[in-house]
């Protein structure tokens, strides 16, 4: 008998949604792709529906709902807190009754989206444990038979860290950080303080932190201390989320906010805060490089205690924080984990994917599924939909190639240094462009990344763009060759081998790659492999397909970016758009 899981994000950054059957992928959507609100924060009612259709079912055919929270975890660190903190938990426990009446209501807006009375969902209703979620996410679809688990981010459900052992299909919990000590907080506080104080600026203060020095270490050590076993605290005194309350919040619209999380003491030790949009100074440079090391620093002291306890080779990590590719890059000469997997939405978007699969294999028991090497879990669109689409938008000179005629025209034209929209197959799940809805280019051309910037991207001056390289030519180019399919892992590029990607190659002489599997990128490895026919280069530099929006998910999101902007050359399908 055939079973439907449906899992959910909902209220908080990143909503999203998940349908299994059987254990398998029907589909797994953002619900910023389909209203367009970057990182919405609301109800995936449009995910929902989506999935439905791809999966060809109705609501009533879903035998279970996972979401991706439980208020009920974690009760007696909430009380024990609640009773220390008597005199500041009015507005502390008012954020978390709202937010609990939230999560309480997505089986009624479930039924409600679907046009249908809640009676008639006959789905069992699960609440998964946030950082539960985060490690089903990682380990359940991986290769690994045993891990270690981490779980890491700003808070979920009381916790900000939790370490695991995955045997089999089962998940054991070893401990927990609970409230209020995180180094999501730690990390989110300073990216504020420098002027990123926007939902998923996290990303871009990494980026600039190699051009600082690490002049303020001393403040970092006080600001977060590490403890025995694994465990770390923070100096209270610099932050104010455990008396204003981590108000995530999000408005009419859906845009999440994170109210600040510095206190007065950091701005009596350091100034002013730096205000959005002006000049970066040497003094916020040297920050965001003293708080990367520090943070480096936390996160290795946690892994190795995980390493000590488990003994295991293997480590699968997911959360927020997680997304520190940099620091991810670093697990196999700063820990003795020799095997790494993450998830693709290793944020919070990943917890509606983790919760379908921990109620399919540790609730009602099933076997693993085939392990998932790849991200393309979104829909995808027929040649005659992308045909529609072009007609409709008045596309002239459309022509429509064969595979063996397709490849080698857009090699060539990335080659002759042409920017090109390649739009393919099914839509990535996660947010990194990973050669589904990507922007290629020359990686070797020492102008490209200002052309990028100023044609289509607009991105800060700061942020490097990322090589995604085939899977078989990675020890060629990096210091290490540990696959890394969901650009997770950020290796040192080889002195050698930097002229070739030079436009790729972060300032530290790194790169935040891909690698490209034949197996699971067929389309995207030949692209590569012909690239490499003509230029001895086996790597492309590759973005989102986007310009100040979320990444494109329909034939005529893609041809509206490319009209708009001065992007050369798109490649639809199997349909080229060449504008010279």
């Amino acid at each position: 008998m055939t079973t439907h899981i449906l899992g959910i994000n909902a209220f908080h950054a990143d909503a999203a949604a998940v349908l299994l059957r059987d254990g398998e992928v029907v589909g797994a959507i953002a619900e910023e792709r389909l209203n367009r609100v970057k990182h919405f924060a609301g109800f995936p009612k449009l995910s929902i529906l989506k999935l439905l259709e791809m999966g060809k079912i109705g609501i009533e055919d879903v035998d279970h709902i996972a979401i991706g929270r439980d208020s009920t975890a974690n009760l007696s660190k909430k009380l024990g807190f609640a009773l220390t903190n008597l005199s500041r938990i009015t507005k502390l426990a008012k954020q978390r009754l709202e937010n609990r009446a939230q999560v309480k209501d997505v089986p009624a807006l479930v039924a409600a989206a679907c046009g249908v009375e809640v009676k008639r969902l006959r789905a069992k209703v699960h609440n998964i444990e946030h950082h539960l979620c985060h490690a089903a996410s990682a380990y359940l679809p991986s290769e690994m038979e045993r891990a270690a688990i981490l779980s890491i981010d700003g808070f979920g459900d009381f916790a900000s860290t939790m370490i695991a052992v995955g045997r089999g299909r089962d998940i054991e919990i070893l401990d927990r950080v609970y409230f209020p000590h995180s180094l999501g907080i730690l990390y989110t506080a300073i990216c504020q303080f420098i002027g990123y104080g926007k939902y998923g600026d996290e990303g871009k203060v990494m980026g600039l932190a190699p051009y600082g020095e690490p002049a303020y270490m001393d403040l970092m050590h006080e600001l977060v201390t590490l403890k025995p076993n694994g465990k770390f605290e923070l100096g209270l005194d610099w932050f104010v989320h455990h008396t204003e309350g981590v108000d995530y919040s999000f408005d009419d619209d859906g845009n999440p906010t994170v109210a600040p999380l510095y206190s007065q003491k950091l701005i009596d030790r350091l100034g002013a805060p730096r205000e959005r949009g002006t000049e970066i100074s040497k003094r916020d440079k040297d920050l965001t490089r003293s708080l990367q090391a520090r943070f480096e620093e936390a996160y290795f002291h946690v892994v190795n205690d995980l390493q000590a306890k488990t003994g295991l080779d293997a480590i699968c990590v997911a959360g927020g924080v997680a997304l520190n590719s940099v620091a991810n890059g670093m697990m196999f000469t700063r820990s003795k984990f020799r095997r790494f997997a993450t998830h693709p939405a290793a944020g919070d978007d990943g917890t509606a994917f983790g919760a379908a699969f921990y109620v399919h294999n540790c609730v009602l028991g099933n076997a693993r599924v085939a392990p998932l090497n790849h991200a393309y879990f979104g829909d995808e669109f027929s040649d005659l939909e992308m045909q529609a689409a072009l007609d409709k938008a008045g596309v002239k000179g459309a022509v429509r190639l064969d595979d063996e005629a397709l490849f080698p025209r857009v090699a060539e034209r990335i080659a002759a240094g042409k920017v090109v929209g390649w739009f393919q197959g099914r839509m990535e799940w996660g947010p990194r462009a990973l050669g589904s809805r990507s922007i290629l280019a020359h990686p070797g051309r020492a102008d490209m990344k200002d052309i990028l910037n100023a044609r289509i991207k607009h991105r800060e001056w700061f942020r490097p763009f990322a090589p995604s390289i085939l899977e078989e030519a990675v020890a060629d180019y990096f210091d290490e060759s540990h696959p890394s399919p969901y650009m997770m892992l950020v290796y040192t590029t080889k002195p050698e081998r930097r002229a070739d990607i030079q436009a790729t190659d972060h300032v530290d002489h790194t790169g935040r790659l891909q690698t490209v599997s034949r197996k699971d990128s067929p389309r995207y490895h030949r692209v590569i492999s012909e690239f490499r026919k003509v230029t001895g280069i086996p790597v492309v530099l590759n973005t989102s397909f986007n310009e100040n929006e979320p990444i494109v998910r329909t034939p005529a999101e893609a041809i509206d970016c490319f009209l708009r902007t001065k992007m050369d050359v798109l490649a639809l399908g199997n349909w080229l758009v060449d504008k010279d």
